[in-house]
């Protein structure tokens, strides 16, 4: 017994967390040298390049930024010259040392996130969720808290699909590590400091803004069936203004100094893209065989422009996609947050963003994912329960991968049956969460 509990200590887990995350990046360079097909993500190939030109502006206006305030800051790096760096300047900045220290130091960057991210996993199980859930904070049940805390955080540190997308070079870590910040923030109750690190995280990546409203909701604290006077009043008041205000300033401050700097290729590749963006390359989304058929082509005269049908146009906007999500994303944010649960409440808006979002990798998975660990206590659920959910969550995704290795692998014409398992993709991750939503219910 004493030997399973060494086991599952935090600190044995840290350890093997971090053996395997150096042995698998060691491993990338080795495979990347002798392998066509890299162990190594493509994006990773995209931050390093962008942080090349950073350190290295060539001649020619476009290789140059382009702010109104470069030459008086003296500053010159241009992270844009990189075709499809769609990124904030900092992540760049962040992974300068891949040109002058080793390749591979944004690798180990992102894994050290990951760790973090479980140091703060576990902080939170062990100071605030647990303590919750169990009733007790007396401390006599401590070091059953503590092994308990041990396991639920080795379920984000050992998961295979955290740590291989970090030590592949995804950046997804570092958003994660801004996000638990903000939510350890608030659940400390420094809600300045929580304005101050969700603006920092809305700038690295847009969609954590939406946890805006779930905080608003704790803040403003309504009891339950309150009137529509009180709440409204709940939601718009002195602290909720403050918070709000705090929070975007902070935004744009950030974004305004890159603006300063880079101009206007900051707010194009970093912001304005993702809004107007059209992916017709296959992804989780049943979106993209929508995009796909109605992809804009060329358009050599006016009679062609007048065939394009009314209802054409529509789909082909990428703003469609936005009203079932946001509906979703927002209006999730505001029902639960005022519950009081934050964790519950963040993780149900980042499931529904990225369920019906219009573009969905593997690595969006990784946003819910990371309440996971932090949710589990607080849901009463049978293990019959929840082997069926994981199957299901598993099954979905391992069904749409046997035919995108069709299309992409094999070079076979499987656009609509690919379109179909996204369907099915989308139902099986709704009746999950829906699973998991009633589990939490039981739980109240």
């Amino acid at each position: 017994m004493a030997l399973i509990r060494d086991v599952w200590s935090f600190p044995f887990i840290i350890l093997v967390s971090v053996v395997i995350r150096v042995v698998l990046i060691l491993y990338s360079e080795w495979h990347d040298a002798r392998s066509l097909v890299k162990y190594t993500d493509i994006d990773y190939r995209v931050f390093s390049d962008a942080a090349a030109y950073l350190l290295h502006p060539g001649p020619g206006a476009a290789n140059h930024a382009q702010g109104p305030l470069k030459d008086w800051l003296g500053i010159d790096l241009p992270p844009y010259t990189r075709e499809t760096y769609r990124y904030t300047p900092l992540l760049a900045l962040l992974l300068a040392p891949n040109e002058w220290l080793h390749p591979s130091f944004g690798k180990y960057l992102f894994a050290a996130c990951d760790i973090v991210n479980g140091i703060l996993i576990y902080q939170l199980l062990v100071t605030v969720i647990l303590p919750a859930t169990l009733g007790s904070g007396k401390e006599g049940v401590q070091p059953d808290i503590k092994q308990l805390a041990a396991r639920y955080t080795a379920i984000h540190l050992l998961n295979p699909m955290v740590f291989s997308i970090s030590t592949r070079g995804s950046s997804e870590s570092v958003l994660c590590l801004f996000v638990l910040l903000t939510l350890h923030a608030a659940l400390m109750n420094r809600w300045r400091t929580t304005a101050v690190l969700l603006g920092i995280s809305t700038h690295w990546k847009i969609y954590p803004g939406v946890y805006g409203l779930a905080c608003l909701g704790v803040i403003g604290s309504v009891p339950n069936r309150p009137t529509w006077k009180r709440y409204v009043t709940s939601l718009v008041n002195w602290r909720t203004i403050s918070f709000g205000l705090t929070s975007l300033f902070t935004f744009i401050s950030l974004g305004a100094g890159c603006f300063l700097i880079w101009g206007e290729p900051f707010l194009q590749e970093t912001y304005l893209y993702h809004l107007h963006r059209l992916d017709h390359r296959h992804n989780f989304s049943p979106y993209f065989y929508m995009t796909y058929l109605t992809y804009p082509q060329p358009i050599n005269s006016t009679t062609e422009a007048l065939k394009v049908a009314s209802w054409e146009t529509i789909l082909r906007s990428p703003l469609v996609s936005f009203v079932p999500q946001m509906t979703l994303t927002l209006g999730s944010g505001l029902l639960f947050g005022r519950k009081g649960d934050l964790v519950f409440a963040w993780f149900v808006q980042t499931s529904v963003f990225v369920v019906f979002n219009k573009v969905c990798t593997s690595q969006y998975f990784l946003w819910y994912l990371l309440f996971l660990p932090l949710l589990l206590p607080s849901l009463n659920m049978s293990r019959r329960k929840g082997l069926a959910l994981v199957t299901v969550w598993a099954a979905v995704q391992g069904l749409w991968l046997s035919e995108g290795y069709q299309l992409e692998f094999m070079g076979k014409n499987v656009f609509f049956s690919l379109w179909a398992r996204g369907l099915v993709y989308v139902v099986g991750n709704c009746w999950v969460l829906s699973g998991i939503m009633d589990a939490y219910k039981k739980c109240d």
